[in-house]
């Protein structure tokens, strides 16, 4: 009776672990080679299992909600077309398994006298848990302001699995939850007013809220709190931009096989500014500033589900412009099918959300955090422009677009960031119409 046991399969180096989001098959069910058996979901991705080889699935090992390592068993499958029994864990895993159970059954009874709110994705004061953590403290009922009280000796503090485990033996043994004491950011909210109840209409749809969107909310409002946002605006002429690859696209696109859109344009452009006004390439830890020495462009790319994900273009300071193309229409085709890896979305140092792809003549984007800054590329329009010239100045239309940048007021002053900001300006007005190389 030949079994193929599954395990949560690893799908980067940063990700240790993923939430079983919904199981596609039941125990019993013939399923085939490469069919989809359940979703899984990190922190930045959704993804799917599939069956390895066709047989019957014989055991699903892990429930829906469930936070599961990489490596860990999450089902069984029977190749032999027969669905058999389960075999029994072996006797040392068993005494194992009784072992824990028996060393944490103290901890378990505290936390069922003991209630607590579950825990976001980011604390009142930006601190992060992971969803391991998160999933520990809400099942021994640990409140999300006695986490904060726990050190952490993870990277910028963050608590981890092991700083949850340690603490619950001690939380245990004084017999009562340990109070923690607030941060800042939580002092100055404790005495809100709480919020009205919102008035809901008999013709109004009430729409829950998806995993993705919920970790874009916490994101998001976690940037703004976290970081003094400052934007910054200019104007540039990239007619010279617009007229070159017009002249170009039919052949690029028949000799490379891909297709040439302006984001690798201003992919490049904005690289060549990080390089001059290497301060803006950075992230704060703390009061620590880390400048990174590679430049990992993110880029914004909207979901048909209509959430919005921020795949990364790697090493995008050792790629050409060709280079840069294959890797934009790489990840913005996988991001749009679901076919994201979790690292695809991670160690990006710089953002570039493309606002004009929806008619947008300018925004004012969100922090992508710990990033320092985040461009937005307005929609590129002919407008009646004053030209200087030295015989006199004259009226030309011209191709003009808005750039706007938002940037971290702790780390990037005014200067830096409005300096940087023309600088990418300056570099797509300069863009030469003759190129014939990418």
């Amino acid at each position: 009776m030949a079994q193929t046991e599954i395990v949560m399969p690893k799908m980067g180096e940063s990700v240790i672990e993923a939430t079983i989001i919904k199981w596609l098959k039941n125990e019993g069910d013939k399923v085939k080679a490469d069919e989809t058996l359940l979703e899984i979901a990190t922190d930045k991705v959704d993804s799917e299992i599939p069956a390895p080889s066709d047989g019957i699935l014989v055991k699903r090992l892990c429930k829906e909600g469930e936070v599961v390592p990489v490596g860990k068993a999450i089902a069984i499958i029977s190749t032999d077309g027969d669905a058999v029994s389960v075999p029994s864990v072996s006797a040392p895993a068993a005494e194992v398994e009784k072992a824990r159970v028996v060393e944490t059954a103290p901890v378990v009874t505290q936390a069922k006298s003991t209630s607590a709110e579950p825990v976001s994705r980011f604390s009142n004061s930006g601190r992060f848990y992971s969803p391991l953590v998160r999933n520990i403290a809400q099942k021994e009922g640990i409140s999300t302001t006695e986490l904060e009280a726990i050190p952490g000796s993870g990277k910028a503090g963050r608590v981890t699995k092991t700083d949850v485990l340690s603490y619950l033996p001690t939380r245990q043994t004084n017999g009562s939850v340990q109070q923690a004491k607030p941060v800042t950011a939580v002092q100055e909210t404790t005495h809100a007013a709480p919020a009205k109840p919102m008035a809901i209409g008999a013709n109004d749809e009430i729409i829950e809220m998806d995993r993705m969107r919920k970790l874009i909310a916490d994101h998001m409002v976690m940037s703004k709190r976290v970081s003094p946002h400052v934007t910054s605006y200019v104007e540039a002429d990239v007619t010279n931009l617009v007229l070159w690859r017009e002249k170009v696209k039919k052949e690029f696109e028949k000799k490379e096989g891909e297709k040439l859109t302006f984001t690798p344009i201003f992919v490049e452009a904005t690289v060549k500014a990080l390089k001059d006004y290497p301060m803006v390439n950075v992230s704060i830890d703390g009061t620590r500033i880390i400048r990174h020495k590679d430049i990992h462009i993110g880029m914004a790319v909207a979901l048909p589900t209509g959430n919005l994900i921020v795949p990364v273009i790697r090493y995008a300071d050792r790629n050409s412009l060709l280079g840069l193309t294959k890797q934009v229409n790489n990840l913005a085709n996988r991001a749009r099918i679901n076919k994201l890896m979790p690292d695809d979305t991670q160690g990006g140092t710089f953002t570039i959300t493309n606002v004009g792809t929806f008619g947008n003549i300018m925004g004012t984007p969100i922090i992508n955090q710990p990033q320092a800054a985040i461009l937005a590329t307005g929609i590129i329009k002919k407008k009646p422009v004053v030209i200087e010239s030295p015989q006199g100045d004259m009226i030309a239309i011209r191709h003009m677009m808005y750039l706007s940048l938002s940037y971290d007021h702790r780390v990037v002053d005014g200067a830096l960031g409005g300096s940087f900001l023309k600088k990418i300006a300056d570099y797509l007005e300069a863009f030469d119409l003759n190129r014939n190389t990418w």
